[in-house]
């Protein structure tokens, strides 16, 4: 009985361990992701929303001040998705990159925005079972020829 115990002792761990689910990766499939999470956004639906961010996630927004934790980015969210007054991005152009072992994407994109064409990068994790975005880095886009303007507005 011993034996028995010991063995299943071993083994169990192995088998387990052999069980968890690993990643498949499909551009396709977080592009798909990436516009649900817009879209929950613009639908203000604010479970979507977060359901597709990690519990640690980071969202990084165009004011320097705004450098949230997923909960603090709840927080400023939850008034403006129960008034139904978010916003509609419609990512293109995206960029993905992967590690060795498909458990960690980064990505980039050119957003259509309300504030004209904005940049984001990311990075998705694998989180039990599917994919979810640790961290979101939002960024207005200025033109070359137009950033001397661009210093004199920030000055003032």
């Amino acid at each position: 009985m011993r034996k028995l115990f010991l063995i299943l002792f071993i083994l169990f761990p192995v088998v387990f361990i052999s069980c968890e689910q690993q990643p498949e990766y499909s551009e396709k499939e977080i592009i798909k992701l990436l516009d649900n999470w817009h879209q929950a956004a613009a639908n203000a639906n604010l479970e979507g929303y977060f359901d597709l961010m990690t519990k640690n996630a980071t969202y990084i927004g165009t004011d320097p001040s705004e450098r949230w934790t997923r909960q603090e980015f709840y927080g400023f969210c939850e008034p403006y998705f129960e008034k139904g007054t978010t916003w509609d991005f419609k990512g293109f152009d995206r960029k993905m990159y992967r590690s060795a072992d498909d458990k960690t994407i980064w990505f980039d994109e050119l957003l259509n925005t309300w504030m004209g064409v904005c940049r984001a990068s990311g990075v998705l994790v694998w989180e039990n079972g599917k994919y979810k975005i640790s961290h979101y880095h939002l960024s207005v886009t200025i033109k070359n020829e137009s950033i001397k303007e661009f210093l004199q507005i920030k000055q003032d």
